[in-house]
């Protein structure tokens, strides 16, 4: 049976992938196990012995979730800069694939069901790790995969829609620096973002990192039952984000790589 475009541009990521994962596994899954090392045991211990606990749980347990939505969002919004922009221009991979039948519209989406792919293969390794070390107390913590999914696919659409507009690289350290790092720092990964300022913590609730650690943290906890009703409005309010992306990346790709 025929594959869809979009499954066949996932297929051909997936099959560059192969030659190329020792290398991408650094970045994916060694350096946020690194720091669920450094974080979780090293300073999360000295933690824990002056202070208890973090929202009632040991601090390992409080930041491996946030690390593996932080390592979503490094993963997403990363391959939405200097990794598309080779694709796009540099390489020319998606003009090759829309001098045939797939469409430009097809080749965003295949790119970003294949982001998808790679954020379960590094979250599910990362989540193993956390489990071992103690950081995962409830079953219920295989949910934070597809939360992480979600989340890097809240990074990757926006900015792969933004990176199809552009003819060079100039503005991808300004969003990392500006954009991607103080969400990594600010969006409740280390910390409860109630330990931020007053005025500080509406601007919180606009970062999908914030949504993806709420609901990995929730998944790991187990406390899935409680607080369903705030769990559906993180997914509804990423889920949105995915999708607004995605239409705006279907037209910026189709406008940049259309005859």
């Amino acid at each position: 049976m025929a594959r869809s475009p979009v499954l066949r541009v996932a297929e051909r990521e997936i099959q560059v992938f192969r030659k190329l994962w020792r290398g991408a596994l650094g970045f994916a899954l060694v350096q946020p196990v690194l720091y669920l090392a450094a974080m979780g045991l090293g300073l999360g211990g000295i933690i824990d012995e002056n202070r208890g606990e973090v929202e009632g749980l040991p601090y390992l347990a409080f930041v491996a979730p946030g690390l593996l939505a932080a390592s979503a969002m490094m993963v997403g919004g990363s391959e939405g800069l200097w990794p598309l922009q080779g694709r796009l221009k540099w390489m020319g991979s998606y003009k090759a694939m829309v001098a045939t039948p797939i469409t430009p519209a097809a080749a965003f989406r295949g790119w970003l069901v294949w982001i998808g792919v790679r954020t379960t293969i590094a979250a599910g390794a990362f989540l193993l790790v956390a489990a071992v070390a103690g950081g995962v107390r409830s079953v219920w913590g295989v949910l934070a995969v597809p939360a992480a999914v979600l989340c890097a696919a809240a990074f990757a659409a926006p900015i792969g829609s933004f990176s199809a507009t552009q003819e060079n690289d100039l503005a991808y350290p300004l969003i990392m620096r500006l954009g991607v790092i103080p969400l990594f720092l600010f969006s409740g990964t280390f910390f409860p973002v109630e330990q931020l300022p007053d005025w500080a913590e509406p601007l919180v609730w606009l970062s999908p990192l914030w949504h993806g650690v709420e609901l990995a943290r929730a998944a790991t906890t187990g406390r899935v039952g409680g607080e369903w009703l705030e769990l559906v409005a993180h997914v509804v309010v990423l889920a949105a984000v995915v999708a607004a992306g995605t239409a705006v990346g279907s037209r910026t790709f189709t406008r940049r790589l259309a005859p």
